[in-house]
């Protein structure tokens, strides 16, 4: 699919992106497993959000304190 799609162009628009904010790497520490770094952000991101998280990674699923989709 191309990225001038009219469908994907209408899309796009809906997705929101959250910054890396200090309240972010604070909830870092929370985190109750260790793994590749951009999952612990995404993580702790959905953590300061109360966003559940969608993944198939299998530390991430065996945590306590992620509420998962």
């Amino acid at each position: 699919m191309s990225l001038d799609n009219p469908e994907l162009v209408e899309l796009l628009k809906e997705v929101h992106v959250w910054p890396i904010t200090r309240e972010v790497c604070l909830k870092l520490a929370e985190l109750d497993f260790t793994g590749d770094p951009a999952d612990e952000l995404i993580a702790a991101t959905s953590l300061v959000h109360n966003v559940p998280l969608l993944t198939r990674d299998r530390r991430i699923h065996k945590s306590k304190r992620v509420l998962l989709a």
